[in-house]
């Protein structure tokens, strides 16, 4: 399958070695990976012999140095196998390019090393419980006391909270009213004193488990401060600007591996003595989600390539977040007809696949969310309310 955009063929090697590895090691075992509830770490730290994980961080922090749409085809490729491991894949994206652009090398190096080689899980501490979409107006809160900050609150829907190594947490340090000028970050390794986490039942993302983490006095050193005091909520933004065209790109392997799927198998089934691909009740809706997937996918790459140029894509990253999660569960509901009572069955990778995807309607900024976003972009902040 083309991309629509040219690369160098040693990065599209690179893709073709994370499709393989999707294939071969990914996909046999994403049922197991969903009943176990965890990663299997050997798994991961095979990624990490390969070089798949983190492709787009610089040399200087350990990584290839590749440009971010080459990272995004090569999550793309390792989603098609396994949607969890995909999920994974972002989250090492986005940590590491807010720790290498932002981080005081000599303390998050080691943290870059060990998520690359497949040894550490990030976690991304945002949301709060009642706060939702609202990330400029946090209470866990970080003051100052000597050579650390003490941390207290509570960290809600994040993403491999109880498999963790750290936590990249956003935290208020400016007084109460301060709002986004009043944010910093920091690098809170999971296994301080006072933090204690937790972990949801959800009805996808098993493997990958959403939960939570409490922080009670956990002392966290002043050099774990990522960029400057009062300054994370900027950092948050543009990183999710990234993360979010990555997320498109995510749920979208699994809408193709679902079409390719579905494809094969009207043209191998019959009804009334005739392949089931030759009714147009059947290959039309299936040629309608391949023209949205496409379209939706070219979305994707574009915005990647504008981040690669300095260009702005924050609208465009916006697009990519409530259109393809919503595009990708419609694409997998429409696979699952089409393929018969017997797709209802937990044997078959539809129901599956619908649970987690649909959990990226939710995280990471919602539709409602997003398409504010877009307006405040196009309009300008004044001109559309919150």
């Amino acid at each position: 399958m083309t991309t629509g955009f040219s690369t160098p063929a040693e990065q599209d090697e690179m893709v073709a070695t994370a499709r393989r590895f999707a294939q071969d090691r990914l996909a046999p075992f994403h049922r197991q990976r969903e009943r176990e509830g965890a990663f299997d770490r050997p798994t991961l730290r095979e990624m990490g012999q390969l070089g798949l994980f983190g492709v787009e961080l610089p040399a200087e922090h350990g990584g290839l140095g590749l440009e971010c749409a080459i990272a995004g085809r090569v999550l793309e490729a390792l989603s098609g196998g396994d949607y969890n491991i995909g999920q994974l894949s972002v989250t090492i994206s986005l940590a590491g390019v807010i720790l290498a652009s932002h981080g005081r090398a000599k303390i998050v190096d080691p943290w870059l090393a060990g998520m690359l080689a497949g040894e550490v899980i990030p976690a991304i501490g945002l949301t709060e419980p009642g706060g939702g979409s609202d990330a400029a107006q946090l209470i866990v809160r970080a003051r100052r006391d000597g050579d650390a900050f003490v941390l207290d609150g509570e960290k809600t829907s994040t993403t491999f909270a109880t498999q963790a190594g750290f936590a990249i947490v956003w935290a208020r340090t400016g007084p109460p009213d301060s709002g986004a000028r009043g944010i910093s970050a920091f690098l809170v390794p999971l296994d301080l004193a006072g933090v204690s986490t937790y972990e949801f039942e959800d009805m996808g993302g098993r493997c990958a488990g959403r939960g939570g983490l409490v922080l009670d006095g956990v002392r966290v050193p002043a050099d774990h401060l990522i960029g400057a005091e009062n300054g994370g909520f900027v950092q948050v933004m543009q990183g999710f600007d990234y993360s979010r065209a990555l997320i498109g790109l995510q749920v979208l392997a699994v809408a193709r591996e679902s079409l390719e799927e579905t494809w094969r198998s009207v043209a191998e089934r019959s009804s009334f003595g005739k392949p089931l691909a030759s009714h147009q009740g059947v290959s039309f809706p299936l040629a309608e989600c391949e023209t949205y997937v496409h379209a939706c996918r070219l979305l994707c790459l574009e915005t990647l390539e504008l981040k690669d140029r300095g260009q702005p894509h924050t609208a465009q990253a916006a697009m990519c977040k409530w259109w393809a999660p919503k595009l990708a569960f419609e694409v997998v509901h429409q696979c699952l007809l089409l393929n018969g009572h017997g797709a209802y069955s937990a044997e078959m990778p539809y129901e599956q696949r619908l649970r987690d995807v649909l959990g990226m309607q939710l995280g990471d900024g919602t539709a409602q969310i997003m398409k504010l976003v877009i307006a405040r972009q196009k309009a300008g902040r004044g001109a559309v309310s919150g």
